[in-house]
């Protein structure tokens, strides 16, 4: 008797793209990436406002590649934004989609838009659709959420999905163990920059990236000085500053786009200001490995780099330079998310695992018996 086939859509919206794989059992049949500049995502006033248009995109792609939506098994989309999540795959449903639109974790990332979009196809089409390891799972332990304002704590807003892939590869292929038996500093570097500590298998600390922590990317703006930025504020809107802070900030400001290779081309000619700004973002990304070491003790089997930006020789080598001594440093462009999302759900559709269902509650609910 012959295998079933079981066709599986991949949705995994970014800050600056859409990427779309379509799965046939554990094969690729095809996998495409569509870049957005700035200009024509900012049309939208809300992240939300986006999903009719990548959705046209998606449907686009499938046509082109000559497929049909209706004859897909399964939508899987990248997620976040809800509240937060234990790691795995998760049956999307109504409560998670509401939760996801409503953004009721805090962060408008537009990965929130692989659930959405997941669940339009599903609704669509009578068929299941799941998300993993979304942008907001949290492993965090409690030193890494505390702030110096009652009421106030840090959450896992990262690039979940690429950063365990990449660990739990890495682990398993060059180390020859179980991803929970490593230490890892792995560093998503692409339109949105998350550098984050794996502890035996635990993405214990790092930087909330679309909430305005850590280096400024090529769409926003990093950690910038409190009252600098609320001076900011007087002057222009709180608004203003949401919108630089996810989709807006950072090259977009700086330089009108969030195209990395026009601004990589205008260092390349010897342009001061791309010079600047280009190597200030390393800089910057090197003093957050530099945290996440310390986070672990110094105990680190690896520097991982991911993420598009990592198609820039100058990206490894300064790193390199400046965080080598920290532990050896492992490249990986791009991303692993596609077969990430991919595997999972394909075991799901064979019965042989059982998806997580979404509670609608935060992993972390505070420090009991704390005034805090």
């Amino acid at each position: 008797m012959s295998e079933q086939k079981i066709k599986l859509l991949i949705i995994n919206p970014g800050s600056t793209s859409t990427k779309v794989s379509l799965f046939e059992n554990e094969v690729s049949l095809f996998e495409r990436s569509l870049f957005h500049d700035a200009d024509e995502l900012l049309k939208f006033p809300h992240v939300n406002d986006q999903m009719p248009f990548r959705y046209e995109v998606i449907l686009q792609m499938l046509k082109d590649e000559g497929y049909r939506a209706e004859d897909i098994d399964v939508f899987v989309g990248r997620g976040g934004s809800a509240h937060t999540q234990p790691g795995g795959i998760t049956k999307i449903d109504q409560r998670l989609y509401d939760d996801t639109v409503a953004a009721v974790g805090g962060s408008e990332h537009p990965a929130k838009l692989g659930v959405m979009l997941a669940w339009k196809f599903a609704q669509t089409f009578d068929k299941p659709a799941y998300t993993l390891n979304p942008t907001n799972v949290d492993e965090y332990g409690e030193y890494a959420r505390l702030t110096g304002i009652k009421g106030i704590y840090r959450v896992s807003h990262s690039h979940v999905l690429n950063q365990k892939a990449v660990a739990a590869y890495h682990a398993e292929h060059v180390m020859k163990k179980n991803y929970k038996e490593c230490n890892f500093i792995v560093a998503h570097i692409d339109g949105g920059i998350t550098v984050s500590a794996h502890d035996h298998g635990k993405m214990v600390d790092g930087n909330m990236g679309a909430d305005g922590e850590g280096a400024f990317t090529p769409t926003r703006i990093g950690s910038v000085p409190v009252l600098a930025l609320l001076d900011y504020i007087e002057a222009h809107s709180v608004e203003e500053v949401r919108l630089r802070c996810s989709r807006a900030g950072g090259f977009v400001d700086l330089f009108g786009t969030a195209n990395a290779d026009t601004i990589h081309e205008l260092l390349e000619k010897g342009d001061k200001k791309a010079d600047l700004v280009w190597n200030t973002m390393l800089y910057q990304i090197c003093k957050m490995i530099g945290e996440m070491s310390a986070v672990l003790c110094g105990k680190v089997d690896g520097i991982l780099l991911t993420g598009g930006l990592l198609r820039f020789a100058d990206v490894e080598a300064t790193i390199a330079k400046r965080c080598g001594w920290i532990a050896p440093i492992s490249v990986y462009p791009g991303e692993m998310e596609q077969e990430a999302l991919a595997l999972p759900a394909l075991k799901v559709m064979r019965g042989e695992l059982t998806p997580l269902t979404y509670s609608g509650e935060d992993v972390w609910q505070g420090f009991p018996g704390m005034d805090l």
